[in-house]
């Protein structure tokens, strides 16, 4: 009997510190959530504020988009290797109905820092949506655009196509990125927030 409560006792210790146990009750993992999907909403404002600023032809395409999703990422190069992650969210015009989405990716590539930027991806059609959102969707595009940073150059042809009926924008502190890359890049729903 002693032995039975040793090896309970301990089985219970490892549950506890191995992660399995949060300590932590539904109620403040739902306010949690909860809290997490107020903060991804704000991002998605804020980003869609700052694509229309600098391509303000933008705010009809969205609009008239199945759907779109934007992400705050956030990349760091070191050396040789280089990795980025992101949260975000896509929202379906059509039914009004946010799905909250997770991004990372990984590469090889000279250089040194840390970026911060912003991704928006337009849907054409409810095909091209609902697979990004149900099978999440590995990028390996690069493309470059027309750009505009401050007053300089054009937005229109901003929006790239990286793949069949999906159009992206890629902002940085300075506007829209010259180049849109997305090589290696996964995304995928998040399993807590849906």
């Amino acid at each position: 009997m002693k032995n039975l409560k040793v090896i309970v006792s301990l089985l219970l210790a490892v549950l506890m510190f191995s992660g399995f146990w949060s300590g932590k009750s539904d109620k403040e993992i739902k306010a949690e959530n909860n809290e997490a999907r107020k903060e991804r909403q704000k991002t998605n404002s804020e980003t869609l504020k700052k694509l229309y600023k600098y391509a303000p032809e933008s705010k009809k395409m969205v609009a008239n988009s199945y759907g779109y999703a934007t992400f705050a990422n956030v990349g760091v190069n070191l050396i040789i290797l280089s990795a980025e992650g992101g949260k975000g969210m896509a929202h379906n015009n059509k039914t009004g109905k946010n799905i909250y989405m997770n991004m990372g990716s990984g590469g090889v590539g000279f250089g040194l820092g840390v970026k911060d930027f912003r991704a928006i991806f337009l849907f054409e059609n409810k095909k091209v949506f609902d697979s990004f959102v149900n099978h999440g969707w590995e990028a390996n595009a690069q493309a470059d655009a027309a750009a505009k940073a401050g007053k300089h150059g054009g937005a229109l042809n901003a929006a790239i196509t990286v793949a069949p009926g999906i159009r992206l924008y890629k902002l940085t502190e300075n506007g829209l990125a010259i180049q849109a890359t997305i090589q290696g890049t996964k995304y995928w729903k998040d399993g807590d927030l849906n």
